[in-house]
């Protein structure tokens, strides 16, 4: 059972509404030697397992990555021109993920 809505682990849609409220920006960081990371911020670990989610976008973009602080993903490389349609196709609202530059 869900503490949070009563239902079974199987019928649970916390975690499916917690995508739709979070407020995502997504910004490209520059380290020493010219690499360009890319830190996708403002998702609340408490309600989206962020690991889990990091390692989907790991995969998806053939990339390296690693969650940092608090709800910070970072992906090595510049992946702003794939990352929004691959939030959504996850279940994150389109409204919702903010890229900037």
């Amino acid at each position: 059972m869900c503490p949070v809505c009563g239902l079974p682990k199987d019928l649970c849609i916390c975690q499916e509404v917690a995508k739709e409220q979070q407020r995502i920006t997504v910004k490209i960081n520059r380290r020493r030697y010219g690499k360009e990371v890319t830190v996708i911020q403002g998702i609340d670990p408490h309600e989206i397992d962020l690991s889990e989610l990091a390692t989907h976008l790991k995969s998806e973009l053939a990339c390296g990555g690693t969650v940092k602080g608090y709800g910070v993903i970072e992906l090595q490389g510049n992946h702003t021109g794939r990352i929004k349609k691959i939030l959504v196709k996850k279940g994150f609202g389109e409204g919702q993920i903010q890229i900037s530059s």
